[in-house]
This record gives structure tokens, sequence and C-alpha cells, in this order.
């Protein structure tokens, strides 16, 4: 997921100060790039697409703690402001090395849990698990960056794909796993030794790029001035992090939702994999719209799809709802996690500061994603009164898209 040695430079061509918005405008709504100069990412070759592979094969593990609620999340988003300034000065290796340690070590201590140990859960895959997972996500999303310019969202938006592919295989191994003949501690540590292959193949496959430059690393304190300062990165933090309250509810609760409504069990277990599914669809086909519609209209579209699809779960009813639902919020909601990463990076003037704004822009967005659960589950209440999470979970989701409204039209504004 990282890459640390050379620090996280501006590896995009440079631009002068009075045609930065036109620029940033063409990155945006253009099919055709300025060409690299010699300082730019090569935007190939072996190691480019090795990194880019790796990244893909660590996503995979990101389903298997999915399971364990919002916490874990919340501090893998939340640890990258330590992981992404580290980045930036050179530790993508120590960061990677370590925190797939972790994941491994969370996962294999797991399978010696007993029932009622809540507490040995609660430090191993809440705790250990997220932090392991946040010391190896924002560097990974970075170190892209270093090889690639002209097909940077392309390429993001395929890796990405890995998370759901994972999501879409790992749950049913082990559901055959823990509910067959192996039983919990062998399933796990099945689960774990699968994990730790997956993770070792991207520490083998990343690397960083030697860049050109020799542009100083800035500190953590003037990016977060810079940032506060940057209206755009403000918007997009803020909406994002209101987009994220509502966007997990149909993840958390379509599965319930359908068993409720008098659905097959069984299949209501699928319906997450429906969604996964159509989600790595979504986030392998997000960069390729993307090219032509532009990230930050994509996104703009994704979100209020998203929100209209939360709102209409009001009106599940039947198998067929729960598989229209789950695969158009599957494919949207690709969408928006893929082009989310290049959409910050396209937004960040000095790549030497990109950690440190993913660092920043995710530890916000991870209070979100904290808070929707919990939100939604109290609105729910025990006597499921559905329409009531749904349409705030969709509102909420909706006002969180109108901001990327508003950062597109400033940019036309301004042109």
């Amino acid at each position: 997921m990282s890459k640390a040695q050379p620090r996280i430079r501006d590896t995009l061509v440079a631009h002068e100060k009075s045609n930065a918005l036109e620029e940033l405008e063409h990155v945006h709504s253009s099919n055709s790039l300025p060409l690299c100069s010699e300082g730019d990412p090569p935007d190939g070759g072996f190691w480019a697409w090795a990194t880019a592979f790796g990244w893909q094969v660590s996503l995979l593990f990101s389903v298997t703690v999915r399971w364990i609620g919002a916490l874990s999340s919340f501090l893998a988003d939340n640890v990258t402001l330590i992981s992404g300034p580290l980045y930036d000065r050179g530790w993508f290796y120590q960061l990677m090395i370590l925190g797939s340690l972790l994941q491994s070590l969370s996962l294999f201590a797991l399978s010696f849990a007993k029932p009622g140990q809540f507490y040995m859960i609660f430090v191993l895959q809440g705790v250990l698990s997220g932090f392991g997972m946040g010391l190896t996500y924002g560097p990974c999303m970075a170190v892209i960056s270093q090889h690639f310019s002209k097909r940077r969202t392309l390429v993001m938006s395929l890796v990405a794909s890995g998370s759901p592919m994972g999501a879409v295989i790992h749950p049913i191994m082990l559901n055959h796993l823990l509910n067959g003949t192996v039983g919990f501690s062998r399933g796990v540590r099945v689960s774990a030794g699968f994990v730790s292959a997956l993770l070792s193949i991207a520490c083998l496959s990343m690397r960083t790029r030697a860049l050109p430059t020799s542009k100083p690393t800035i500190s953590y304190s003037a990016a977060v001035q810079k940032c506060s300062r940057d209206v755009f990165f403000i918007l997009i933090t803020a909406g994002s992090t209101l987009f994220q309250i509502g966007y997990n509810f149909p993840i958390f609760y379509l599965q319930l939702d359908s068993i409720k409504h008098g659905i097959n069990v069984h299949f209501s277990f699928y319906s997450l994999v429906i969604m996964n599914a159509a989600c790595v669809i979504g986030r392998c086909t997000a960069g390729i719209i993307a090219a032509y519609m532009g990230a930050l209209n994509f996104t703009i579209a994704s979100t209020i799809a998203c929100s209209a699809l939360i709102i209409s779960m009001i009106a599940l009813s039947d198998i067929a709802s729960v598989v229209v639902l789950g695969l158009a919020y599957g494919y949207f909601s690709g969408v928006y996690v893929a082009l989310m990463v290049p959409l910050v990076t396209a937004f960040t003037p000095d790549l030497s500061e990109l950690g440190a704004r993913f660092g920043i822009c995710f530890a916000f967005t991870a209070f979100g994603g904290l808070l929707g659960g919990p939100i939604s589950g109290a609105l729910l209440s025990s006597q499921y009164r559905w329409w009531i999470p749904s349409l705030f979970s969709g509102l909420i989701s909706f006002i969180g898209s109108s901001f990327f409204v508003v950062v597109r039209l400033m940019i036309y504004r301004r042109r």
C-alpha cells in the first residue's frame, strides 16, 4: 500500500500561478492532458504496474475486517494522519512492512479467542488490525502518483476494485470455513494465512520511484495551514464527510432489511455479494468513464445517484427490488470510492504534501462513517421503521453531494 524512501514530490508539470486554475479545470473536464516532462511519472513500466498490482492485492484483505464494525474502519482512516506525513518523509517500506505484520498478527491471534472474550476481539480486530490498515492504506494510495500521471485516475480506480473483489470472495470462503467442518480456530488461521500471503505479494510488488527533484518535504503544520486556506479541499472534505454518514446505510442494513421483509435468509446473505460484485464493475469503469466526463463530474453524478438509491430503500419489498438496489448502489458507490483518491490528488497542487492531505481528508470522513451506523441504528429502533433511517441517510448524502456541485460551479465561475 505504500512505499516510502523518496518523498512525495510534485511530479506533475509545474504550472505558473496565473495558469493554475486553468490547468485544474483541464484535469477534470478534458480528455487530453499536457505532455509529461522529464520529472513526470512514466505512466507505465514494470514497477509502475507491479506497484498498482500490489495495491490491488493488499486491498483484497480489507474485506476480512469489515465485520468488526466501524472501529477498525475509523482507525484505518484516522491513522492516515500519522502514516501520510511519514510517507512524505520517505518511510513507505517501513510503514508497509509494519502495517502488514500487524494485520497478519491480529488475524492469527484472533484464532485463539474463545466465546465471550469480547475484549480480545475488540483489541485484536478493532484496534490492532485497524491500526495496521491505517499504516498501509494512505501510503499505498499515494505511491501510485509517483508512477502515473495521465493514467492516474484510471489506474487508481482499477486497483481500488481489489476491496469489493475480496468482498465477493472472502465472505463466501469464511462462511464455508467457519460453519463447516473446519471450525472457527482453524478457519481463522486459514484466512490469516491467505491474507498474509496476499500482503507479502503486495510488499514484494510495490516500489517507490526515485524522483529527480530535491524539494524538501513540507512540514505537517505547514500542510495543515495550506489546507485550511484551500477552499476546494475544504469543500471536498466537508462533502465527503457528510456523504459518508449516509453512505454505509445500505452496506450495513440491506441484508437485515431484506430478511425483515420476508426474503430468504440464504439469499439475503448473497445480497451483499451482489452489491460488491457490482461495486467491482463500478470501480473498474470509473477511471475509464471519468476520462471523458471528468473525475469531479462523475463524482457528482455517482453521489447524487447513491443518495436517491438510499432513499429508495423505503420501497424494498421483494427479491427483485433487492437485486436492483444491490446492483445499482454497488455500482455507483464503487464509482464514488474509486474517484475520491484521484479527486483529492488532482486538487493537490504540490504532491510533496499529498500524504498529509490524504490523512486530513480521511480523518474527517472517518468520523462520518463512525457516526453513520449508530445514528441509522437509533433511527431504525427495535420497531424497524425503515423509512426514517433511509430518508435521513439519503438526505444527508444528498447534502454532501451538493458540496461537490459547489466546487464545480466555483470552477466554472473562475474560468
